[in-house]
């Protein structure tokens, strides 16, 4: 084995806790069979499994169930987020659970006064289709609406990029600036004040779903759809005959995006009320961005999300091995975004956590792959898709063929090559992106460019 894999396995080893995390009893496993590896494993696989045991709290846990409890993120002792109703199944999604004022904790994070913000939980699904619940925040500012009908929502879903419950928008806006803080959401927050300050309530859903499954689609379209469901129960008056506009960029792209793409199948009430959806810095073939992060300094966020998305498909655990299993036990397992992408420094390909070789090549992930993309559905709204001109992570070639694609489908939409990397490309986008939102909200007709 290289020397360089040798260390990074060393340190991956002796950063995790031994003791292993307690299980979170209130949730229960997706549906959905859970095969075992197909693949044999690679020497080096080998190696690793046959001198890392396997945590002994997960030895011979044939069903996996108590490896699944040991990935998700721990409790954050707020029972809002943690506690799972008992009569989800009873409930239709969108429905009211729980309501909280967090307009004090909300209004310390505003650079613009804002008139009051709400948390709310409400039922929602995961991918499996079971039933769920999600969380959001709606902001309304003390600006006065001075357009067209009632106050419009603009639903912004920041990038979280995140494993840990406490690192959610919605666990940060309802607690104290120094009670667990994640640092990537003042970077995103000028969107919001802009927004408030204009007029428009703003909606924060945390649409990587209660069990944090960063990146899974289906997930966040539907916390995304709920959101707008539960505002319009919570405030008819205010919020029932309002516009509403999905937008997002990177982690946050793929909840507005899959909003705009799910709407008529989970949510198609709704129709006519989102009116458009704008994604930037989109991810759309999940296959190619793996294996461009794969192995390089953005592997760390591979990691990360295969981690994530393994919580709402726990059969991707039966593909993970002994030293996985460690690291996916361990407080890793509650990082924020933050901390995500610095573990990629060291390229830590992904099959140094797999027990099958070429795992990104795999049937399996094959499959994994298919049931993540959304490119073979239409958008049910118009479309604002941008991608900065040097990003080196995501391929711009990918939102490019999306846009194409929906073109030819009939849905109106624009596409944006702005000025910038990844980051960057979210700061430059950003003003014409505002004129479009500014639009759909005023009423006006969806432009298209196609």
């Amino acid at each position: 084995m290289k020397p360089l894999l040798a260390i990074v396995v060393t340190v991956l080893v002796g950063c995790v806790s031994v003791g292993g995390p307690p299980p979170r009893a209130h949730a229960e496993p997706p549906e959905g069979s859970v095969p075992p590896a197909v693949a044999d494993p690679s020497p080096l696989q080998q190696w690793i499994d046959g001198t890392i045991p396997a945590p002994p709290q997960f030895a011979g846990d044939e069903a996996g169930l108590s490896l699944w409890r040991g990935v998700l993120p721990s409790a954050t002792d707020d029972p809002f987020f943690d506690a799972w109703p008992a009569d989800l199944a009873t409930q239709a999604p969108g429905q009211i659970i729980e309501t909280r004022d967090v307009t004090t904790t909300t209004a310390a994070r505003m650079a613009t006064p804002i008139s009051r913000a709400t948390l709310l939980k409400f039922r929602s699904t995961s991918a499996s289709g079971s039933p769920s619940f999600g969380t959001a925040t709606l902001i309304v500012p003390a600006t006065a609406w001075t357009g067209p009908g009632t106050r419009p929502v603009e639903v912004n879903a920041m990038p979280i990029n995140s494993l840990g419950s406490h690192c959610t928008p919605g666990y940060q806006l309802s607690h104290g600036l120094l009670d667990r803080p994640n640092t990537d959401l003042p970077v995103f927050l000028p969107s919001v004040w802009w927004a408030l300050s204009k007029g428009h309530a703003v909606l924060m859903p945390d649409h990587e779903g209660p069990l944090m499954a960063y990146a899974e689609p289906n997930v966040a379209a539907h916390v995304m759809l709920d959101a707008i469901r539960a505002v319009r129960a919570h405030a008819p008056d205010e919020f029932g005959a309002g516009r509403y506009v999905a937008i997002g960029y990177s982690g946050g792209a793929i909840a507005a995006y899959a909003a705009a793409m799910l709407l008529d199948e989970y949510a198609p009430e709704l129709a006519g009320v989102l009116i458009g959806a704008a994604a930037g810095g989109l991810v759309t073939d999940n296959s190619n961005v793996a294996h461009q992060f794969n192995g390089n300094i953005s592997s760390g966020i591979l990691l990360t999300v295969a981690l994530a998305v393994a919580r709402e498909h726990p059969e991707i655990l039966r593909h993970m091995n002994h030293l996985g299993q460690w690291v996916a036990t361990s407080p890793l397992r509650d990082i924020c975004g933050d901390a995500s992408g610095p573990l990629g420094v060291v390229g830590i390909p992904i099959d140094v956590a797999a027990n099958t070789a070429n795992a990104l090549d795999s049937p399996f992930a094959a499959k994994m792959f298919e049931q993540l993309d959304l490119t073979g559905r239409t958008s049910a709204v118009p479309l604002y898709i941008y991608h900065g001109l040097h990003d080196p992570w995501i391929p711009l070639d990918d939102a490019q063929q999306m846009y194409r694609q929906q073109c030819s489908r009939g849905v109106a939409a624009v596409f944006r090559i702005v000025g910038g990397e990844h980051l960057i490309g979210y700061v430059s986008g950003y003003p014409e992106l505002g004129g479009w939102i500014d639009a759909r909200l005023r009423g006006e007709p969806a432009p298209s460019e196609c």
